[in-house]
């Protein structure tokens, strides 16, 4: 099976196109094996590039530890770059279908390549129930949540996947690696949740660490980028366009008040191609 890793600002991802090459038929146990740093790959995930009844691809993604996600704001640039580079469909914008739905993309062109990927990620979910959290509030803001003998105060918003915001003076490895994974298995959060620690530089620029529902720390998250602008917005600490710094690199976005949708904007960026063994597939 031939694969390509892509990252977005260090979100690394193995990609398989399934346009091409049939669907793997266990992509879960894929996924892991082919995720891990040591004995894979090495990866934050897989994900399956595939034709699509509604729009010009499909994306499939799967976590590091074989769950599928509904939605990968980097991920999903990367696919756009390999649908344009690889001549599945040569046009901008690209329309992908995701868990979230289907969404429009506008390719910025490099000497033939895909540079950067502006991408529509339509309207944040506020309902708790849908996001989904039993926290109260539509959305969940500035609530407590008791997490390993200490009370935070966290926000709560989905991109398609959920999201829960602390907002912090100094982010530290005691609250991502510490608290992350807790936040993440919480039983207010009946999927499991992504936890983002957020430190506001200014009212247009925002410091970040994710620890994401089923792969860890992150170099950088889409989704939880645009979650960020929501509720940093909504708590008035932020505006609504600003600059997430992320470990991996930085992220510009969006939340517009003509249509209410988050524009999510970042590079992509193919890193290199192999074959993976058929029979570990």
């Amino acid at each position: 099976m031939r694969f390509w890793k892509l990252h977005g600002c260090g979100n690394d991802y193995i990609y398989v196109d399934c346009f091409r090459q049939p669907m793997p038929h266990d992509p879960p146990r894929l996924s892991r094996a082919i995720s891990d740093r040591h004995f894979g790959v090495g990866s934050d995930g897989l994900i399956l590039i595939c034709p699509s009844d509604k729009a010009d691809a499909r994306m499939r993604m799967y976590n590091a530890d074989g769950s599928e996600a509904e939605m990968c704001g980097n991920g999903v640039r990367c696919v756009a770059k390999f649908v344009y580079d690889h001549g599945l469909v040569r046009k901008s914008p690209l329309t992908i279908e995701t868990g979230r739905g289907v969404l429009t993309l506008d390719l910025e062109i490099s000497n033939g390549k895909v540079r950067q990927v502006r991408v529509d990620m339509g309207e944040p979910i506020l309902q708790a129930e849908r996001i989904p959290t039993t926290l109260a509030g539509d959305p969940p803001l500035e609530v407590a949540l008791d997490v390993a003998g200490q009370t935070l105060r966290v926000s709560c918003v989905s991109m398609g996947n959920p999201h829960c915001i602390t907002f912090v003076d100094a982010i530290t490895d005691a609250h991502v690696l510490g608290l992350g994974p807790q936040i993440e298995q919480h039983p207010a959060f009946p999927r499991r949740v992504n936890a983002e620690f957020v430190c506001v530089n200014r009212p247009d620029e925002v410091t970040m660490r994710v620890w994401e529902r089923g792969s860890g720390e992150t170099l950088a998250c889409g989704t939880g980028a645009c979650a960020v602008v929501v509720t940093g917005h909504l708590t008035g600490r932020t505006q609504r366009r600003i600059t997430a710094h992320l470990p991996g690199g930085d992220l510009q976005l969006d939340w517009s008040e003509r249509d209410n949708h988050v524009y999510l904007t970042g590079p992509a960026v193919e890193v290199f191609t192999g074959e993976w063994p058929e029979g570990n597939c």
